[in-house]
């Protein structure tokens, strides 16, 4: 499974999805990212991420957060707002309310994210993970979700 194709992402469960993270060169996702199939890619994680969502951890956390991932097409930019409000989350593909914290960052260094490949402290203090607003909310992001481990 190492081929990275966005049309059979709907068939990995969490964790098959974090081992193609895992084993897919940095120059293959970022191409796959700036093109036609970036939309599919990002849709198929977003919508993953209610099911992923641990409740049980947030407690009464109440935030918005526009997660701002960089290098599409043209230098073009996808925002996407997760909101976690009363025990659960939901997703827009497009931002509405005003966020607690956004985080930007590319498109490489997000999957590597979402797939537990990487370090996001390590990659907020090298740059590559930009975080404005609730820096406490962000440092809890990962204890918010259940992220595979490929």
């Amino acid at each position: 499974m190492t081929d990275f194709d966005p049309a059979t992402f709907s068939s990995y469960g969490p964790k098959e999805f974090a081992k193609l993270v895992k084993s897919t060169p940095d120059k293959k996702i970022a191409e796959v990212m700036s093109g036609e199939l970036r939309g599919k890619v990002l849709d198929e994680v977003f919508s993953r991420m209610p099911s992923l969502f641990r409740a049980e951890k947030a407690g009464n956390t109440n935030a918005v957060l526009h997660w701002n991932i960089t290098g599409g097409p043209d230098g073009s930019s996808d925002t996407y707002e997760v909101v976690i409000e009363n025990g659960a989350c939901t997703v827009n593909s497009t931002p509405e309310r005003e966020p607690k914290l956004t985080l930007t960052l590319g498109p490489v260094e997000f999957l590597k994210i979402v797939a537990g490949a990487a370090n996001p402290a390590m990659m907020f203090m090298t740059g590559k993970l930009k975080a404005k607003g609730d820096l406490g909310l962000a440092a809890n992001i990962p204890n918010l979700f259940d992220i595979p481990k490929g």
